[in-house]
């Protein structure tokens, strides 16, 4: 078993999913779930923000925006702000998706901009990285998760204010999933990387967690992994399956 000090940490990604209908059952069965001592939080689609968090008020499970822009307000349109998701109540945000890098064309800089923005307007990051299938099998996964990592690290000032999520690529939505001992062998090499980059001490009390077809069969093998501090879930986490991937750590 993992044996640290890091608090296990579980995100659900509802990406472009939900209706008021079904986050009404969602938040039903999250919440009358045995979260145990993992700490869990849910990005819905912003048009359901404000509600999820009223939703999930003193529950517990806290909701986060998907995404956020570099600054506090001005002629951004279809963007939000940092400012704006922490006046509806929230705290947490996930930057540098793969389907933001890879859909929507941001750039590690751009990333890096609205990390160091939404961390200095006091919103914890969700901060992603990951490489494609190409990378992968060109031997280059080191050389992409260092390069996204690197990008942002001098932007964060208080690292306890971020979660960094490995997300291979390849693994996500497919149903492929890296093998814990891959998985593992990537998270031991960044945590090496922000020791010599950052610091031993980051290094040691950063979470670092894996996303990639996580399920309710294959968290509880993932999550023995030493390195592996958590998830970051997709589709598995509009399912009541979740509630068993945010105790995967007890099983």
């Amino acid at each position: 078993m993992a044996g640290n000090n890091r608090k296990f940490f579980v995100g659900g990604n509802w990406k472009m999913n939900g209706s008021k209908d079904s986050i009404n059952e969602i938040c039903g069965w999250l919440t009358a779930g045995d979260t145990g001592d993992t700490d869990v939080v849910v990005g819905p689609p912003t048009a359901y923000l404000g509600y999820v968090q009223e939703k999930l008020a003193g529950s517990g499970v806290y909701a986060a925006a998907q995404n956020c822009y570099k600054v506090p307000k001005g002629a951004f349109t279809g963007e939000i702000s940092p400012a704006m998701i922490k006046d509806i109540g929230c705290e947490w945000v996930i930057l540098g998706h793969s389907e933001r890098r890879n859909v929507f064309g941001e750039t590690d800089e751009l990333i890096a901009e609205k990390i160091e923005h939404a961390l200095a307007e006091g919103l914890k990051v969700i901060a992603c990285i990951g490489e494609k299938l190409e990378e992968r099998e060109a031997g280059k996964t080191e050389e992409v998760v260092f390069r996204q990592t690197k990008a942002f690290k001098d932007k964060v000032k208080d690292w306890s204010k971020v979660v960094l999520a490995y997300e291979p690529v390849w693994a996500i939505g497919t149903g492929k999933v890296a093998t814990p001992q891959q998985a593992q062998e990537v998270h031991t090499r960044l945590r090496t990387w922000l020791s010599e980059n950052v610091s031993p001490a980051v290094a040691n009390s950063l979470r670092i967690i894996y996303g990639g077809s996580v399920s309710a069969s294959n968290c509880n093998d993932l999550a023995t992994q030493g390195d592996i501090d958590g998830f970051l879930v997709g589709g598995a986490s509009l399912k009541p399956d979740f509630v068993k991937i945010i105790n995967a750590r007890k099983a």
